[in-house]
């Protein structure tokens, strides 16, 4: 039998940064992973952080190497009926996003929570989750055969979509709401010079394409398709040919891989009962037109992190007590903007000419107007955290 103060499930980005934010104010962890460190630090997910991200990862000593190879961008652009408009992040909103992936943050986290010498754990299996509406919960777990018992005050359920934590509130409690958009994305990384130093969101009548990259040498090329899409039936020539009919002129290379990510939008509400805590995508996913899972994973880690610093320094749970609402505010926000985007830049295959025309007539507003190219900046960038 182990002892902690919070039970972390789940070492992706959420579970990791929450339990380093702890660590800095002397609460004490233990983190345990089902998959292992080789997949979760080779995954390639998300890849643009908002500037709050990159402060948040800086002002926990985490941001060195993104600071060294991350990609800043001061703008994206928008194209739609043969022409480009660019939107200035920058100069509407006085911010930038940065380029670099999801996985890397991770490799940078791992490495950080090894060098404490706290306890991380990969490879765990049969996780259950017990007691929670108690002040003694409790996480089980087996691992090489070892069936383990963690004792803890706090758990936090950071073990994504699929993960058991959320599972563990009550049905009567839960309340899920949830979108099943009827395209995905095929999405591909390429060894291949981007085709701008910005992301491009191209809306074509063909569907959906965004181009975006990893580093100046590595390309992230996305297109919009059936959710059910054989991916054996696109071969690279007709990959290439349909980025090429839908962004313009890219630049091809060695498809180094390529998979097809169905879209939804979820939030599950309360992400607290009793004891236990939801961060990240085990309380909400969003759409990835807008580019904000990983984002909004790191804010609700840094409501978490100071609701339960105040609790283990004696000064009661108010902050805790907040924290479902607090995170849902900010997460309904960000799921209008990535539904916002989502609608305005894939093709529906059930609209009507009518429907078509007024897709291409918000595009127009958008680029035209400068308080919607505002609005739009203001949120990419990410909306300024509560004080």
């Amino acid at each position: 039998m182990m002892r902690t103060q919070v039970g972390i499930i789940g070492a992706g980005p959420a579970g990791l940064l929450l339990a380093h934010l702890l660590h800095l104010a002397g609460v004490d962890s233990v983190v345990i992973e089902a998959r292992s460190r080789g997949y979760i630090e080779g995954r390639v997910r998300a890849g643009l952080l908002e500037q709050g991200s990159v402060d948040t990862l800086a002002e926990a000593g985490l941001a060195a190497r993104l600071r060294r190879e991350g990609l800043s961008h001061d703008g994206l652009e928008l194209r739609f009926d043969g022409m480009s408009h660019r939107i200035d992040l920058h100069g509407l909103t006085g911010r930038r996003v940065t380029i670099y992936g999801q996985q890397e943050v991770v490799k940078d986290m791992v490495a950080a929570r090894l060098e404490t010498g706290r306890p991380l754990y990969f490879e765990v299996e049969d996780t259950a989750v017990h007691d929670v509406a108690t002040a003694h919960p409790r996480i089980t777990w087996t691992q090489e055969g070892t069936r383990q018992e963690l004792h803890c005050d706090v758990v936090a359920g950071c073990d994504g979509f699929h993960g058991v934590s959320r599972g563990a509130i009550p049905a009567e409690v839960l309340r899920v709401y949830e979108r099943i958009y009827p395209f995905a994305w095929l999405g591909i990384l390429a060894q291949a010079r981007p085709i701008s130093h910005e992301l491009i969101y191209a809306r074509h009548s063909d569907g959906f394409a965004l181009a975006t990259m990893r580093s100046q040498t590595i390309s992230r090329l996305y297109l919009q398709c059936a959710p059910e899409e054989d991916l054996s039936a696109w071969s690279d020539t007709r990959i290439w040919d349909a980025l090429q009919t839908r962004l313009g002129a890219v630049n091809e290379g060695q498809i180094l891989q390529k998979g097809v990510t169905g879209m939804r939008s979820f939030v599950a509400e309360p992400m607290r009962h009793g004891r236990l805590f939801l961060a990240g995508d085990a309380a909400h996913i969003v759409p990835p037109t807008g580019a904000k899972g990983m984002n909004l994973a790191i804010a609700d880690v840094r409501v978490l992190a100071r609701a339960l610093t105040a609790f283990f320094r004696g000064e009661g749970e108010a902050l805790m007590d907040r924290y479902s609402e607090t995170c849902l505010s900010r997460i309904w926000k960000v799921q209008r903007f990535s539904s916002w985007m989502t609608a305005m830049l894939h093709r529906f295959d059930d609209n009507d000419p009518f429907e078509h025309r007024v897709q291409l007539a918000e595009l127009d507003y958008v680029v035209h107007s400068q308080a919607a190219r505002t609005a739009l900046a203001e949120q990419y960038v990410g909306l300024p955290y509560e004080s």
